[in-house]
């Protein structure tokens, strides 16, 4: 796994955890309905990406 793989997995898991923490944070303030359900599909997308991607490094690898 090259040096900028190792980068691209951490800012998509980062990424996820971003805005799983934003989701939380608005979900515990009594936040807009609306924005935790924008926030909840934002970070399911960005799951899929980071699946990808760690799939896509996995496989660079040769493993």
């Amino acid at each position: 796994m090259s040096f900028s793989s190792h980068w691209v997995v951490t800012i998509a898991i980062g990424a996820v955890a971003v805005v799983l923490v934003l989701g939380l944070i608005n979900m515990m303030r009594g936040g807009s309905p609306n924005t935790s359900q924008k926030l909840m599909r934002l970070r399911v997308l960005l799951q899929f990406v980071a699946i990808v991607i760690i799939m896509a490094a996995i496989w660079a690898m040769g493993g």
